[in-house]
């Protein structure tokens, strides 16, 4: 059996409890990261969100017309505040392993936001999500870019997983005030070399500590070049696989599943 807490739930869990209001700022962000997917393609859709944290990013394709949906997650902290987010929506939320998906040629649209990159199986993750959705469906995954990131990839992050990784989250959390402050500030004295940072500057205070947290907290963090975040998809028999740049720093990436599967 795969070992789940590789992924960290119980450490995005806590995050999650304390960060699961629904802003204008991830609206954006989820338009960006489902960039493949044009807002009127959610009309009439039945989806599955596979890692659904605090159920928001099931919220915005209900908003844009999608006729129900099913959400997963494992750690208890974060279905309590899909429940929440997601209770007057015809989304059902689940305890469930991305691992051991139980659906089989049921979803239009099946998407993983933020969740494959911290996985120690991300192709059988794949293989799962692929599984869940009717022939012609449609599979999205946004994971971290390798591009523009060599630094914070090759340096930064090795030294964030050998402390931080390890250290209690109360720590963890009280912590990332430092470099949230630091980033703050450099943000409006005009550094924005690319997309992600200017769009970062309009976010409030909150917000980017809790992104900067959430960069800090995990045991694994994988950084995908535009051709390895392609192959992940096609590895698992998926079709007409395209990646789409998003705020020069990640990749979203669109499969359709075959007709004859």
């Amino acid at each position: 059996m795969t070992d789940i807490s590789k992924g960290s739930p119980e450490r995005f869990g806590y995050s999650r409890n304390h960060f699961s209001s629904l802003t204008e700022e991830q609206e954006k962000q989820f338009c960006q990261w489902t960039a493949p997917i044009r807002m009127e393609e959610w009309k009439n859709q039945r989806f599955l969100d596979a890692g659904c944290g605090a159920g928001r990013n099931s919220v915005w394709p209900m908003s844009y017309g999608a006729v129900s949906g099913v959400a997963i997650d494992v750690d208890g902290r974060s279905l309590d505040r899909a429940r929440e987010n997601l209770k007057n929506l015809p989304v059902e939320v689940r305890h469930c392993s991305i691992y051991e998906i139980p659906f089989e040629n049921e979803f239009d649209i099946a998407f993983s936001i933020g969740v494959v990159h911290h996985l120690e199986f991300p192709d059988l993750a794949i293989e799962q999500i692929t599984k869940s959705v009717k022939p012609g469906g449609r599979i999205l995954v946004w994971v971290y870019g390798y591009e523009n990131l060599e630094f914070y990839v090759n340096i930064l992050s090795p030294i964030r997983k050998f402390i931080f990784s390890r250290a209690p989250l109360p720590l963890v959390q009280l912590c990332a005030h430092v470099p949230a402050s630091v980033l703050w500030i450099m943000l409006r004295l005009g550094f924005q070399p690319i997309a992600y940072l200017k769009m970062l500057r309009s976010f409030p205070y909150r917000h980017l500590h809790h992104i900067i947290f959430d960069q800090m907290l995990p045991k694994t963090a994988k950084y995908w070049r535009k051709g390895e975040a392609i192959s992940l998809l096609e590895r698992a028999g998926l079709k007409d696989v395209i990646a789409v740049w998003v705020n020069e720093c990640s990749w979203a990436v669109l499969g359709r599943k075959d007709l004859g599967r």
